[in-house]
């Protein structure tokens, strides 16, 4: 069967999809600027796009883009008229590559773990804000286009860009070094890096705003990205921690929704559709975390909250009580409302509504929680409980008009109708 110029083209675009992050990696190191670096990258894709349909794609397409990319650096650090001593460091190592690809090639593997984890840490680097952080490391990282950004977050498409743009430039001026951090900021730096990955996770596993439950592309991306983390820095037991929380929560994708996509909450949820693959690469990514020792941090305490609910075959099995015990300890390490918000949720389970209403209603002033609808939700939950059903009413109601996710602001309005019957 004769393959087309289209299928070619998909197959060039397969393959720098999956090249695209080590390329920018790379060529961030020589040229010292984030922004650059993916121009050079797009530049030989361009190159790629118009030469790999006649010649067809060579055995190692990662090395041929890489030397396209370095044969444009040199162009334009020319036209810059940058240090004449980088520009015979690039000409030398273009010259090698043209003689010898494999050995190109060879080098790339030998540096590239070292130029993704700078990636990384760059694109997430503290002096951008959060939004910014997380829009460039799906560019960068995640491979993903300004349209798949912005349609995975319900944002107009120029909004994305000009993030990306604002990145670049932000990096740029501040002078952000293409580096991992010394150990005297890693941690905090470290810290930075995991909050963007889990926000892509949460906002994939439970989409703040639009007609859909859960966006599965974010979740899938924030787990690549987790793992790759995780084999970069081997020795980190917050990103086993992470990675554990994401596999085990993505093990349950498959009974979180309806037939008709509607939410179906944990405890309602076929656990015979858990995945049970998942499950174990995340006990695993557990067990990983916390035998590398120290105080566990707050990616490993989630990951054994998820691994408590992971473990038990049916509802009823779930070990409420170490939950909630975890959720303490949460509370004491990183203090926060939402924490104590799920630390009431536990204390409900195990010692009953009123134990987890107690909790709940000394956060019912707090400022940060003023349009969480999570709060009313969880109250109107525990109401029920209690069968007080005319309050616990108003609290749905009240969820139901702060969320802005379609399938969630059904579910809490129909919850608000069965309180009305009573």
């Amino acid at each position: 069967m004769a393959v087309t110029a289209t299928d070619t083209h998909r197959a060039i675009e397969a393959v720098f999809r999956i090249e695209q992050p080590k390329l920018i990696a790379g060529l961030a190191r020589m040229v010292r600027d984030v922004g650059l670096a993916e121009e050079l990258a797009q530049d030989a894709l361009v190159s790629a796009l118009e030469r790999w349909p006649e010649a067809g794609v060579p055995e190692k397409p990662g090395a041929w883009l890489m030397a396209a990319a370095k044969h444009r650096a040199i162009d334009r650090l020319r036209h810059r008229k940058l240090a004449e001593r980088k520009h015979e460091e690039l000409g030398r190592e273009v010259e090698a590559s043209e003689q010898n690809v494999p050995d190109l090639d060879a080098a790339l593997d030998d540096d590239i773990g070292d130029d993704l984890l700078r990636l990384v840490f760059t694109a997430c680097h503290p002096v951008l804000a959060t939004e910014v952080r997380v829009a460039l490391t799906l560019r960068l990282l995640g491979g993903l286009t300004t349209d798949e950004i912005a349609r995975a977050f319900l944002v107009p498409e120029p909004t994305i860009a000009q993030r990306i743009v604002r990145a670049k430039r932000t990096l740029a001026e501040r002078e952000v070094p293409f580096e991992v951090p010394r150990a005297e900021e890693r941690d905090a730096r470290l810290a930075s890096v995991l909050e963007v990955i889990y926000l892509i996770f949460n906002e994939g596993y439970a989409a703040t705003a639009g007609d859909d439950w859960m966006r599965p592309q974010l979740c899938e991306e924030a787990l690549r990205l987790g793992r790759i983390l995780a084999e970069l820095a081997p020795q980190e037991p917050e990103i086993h921690g992470l990675v554990a929380l994401m596999e085990l929560q993505a093990s349950r994708f498959g009974a979180r929704t309806g037939p008709a996509g509607e939410p179906v909450l944990l405890l309602d949820q076929d656990r015979s559709r858990w995945d049970q693959l998942l499950i174990r690469r995340g006990l695993k990514a557990l067990e990983r975390a916390e035998s590398l020792g120290g105080v566990a941090g707050r990616y490993v305490l989630q990951a054994a909250i998820a691994a408590c609910h992971a473990r038990a075959r049916e509802s009823k099995e779930t070990n409420w009580v170490r939950i909630a015990a975890l959720y303490a300890v949460l509370a004491q390490l990183t203090p926060s409302p939402v924490v104590e918000l799920n630390r009431a949720v536990a204390l409900a389970m195990a010692f009953g509504p009123q134990a987890g209403l107690e909790v709940v209603d000394t956060l019912v002033g707090e400022p940060s929680l003023a349009s969480y609808h999570l709060l009313p939700s969880v109250r109107g939950d525990l109401l029920e409980k209690l069968e007080r059903f005319g309050e616990a009413r108003v609290e749905f109601e009240r969820a139901a008009t702060l969320t802005r996710n379609a399938r969630e602001r059904k579910l809490l309005l129909d919850r608000a109708a069965g309180c009305a019957r009573g």
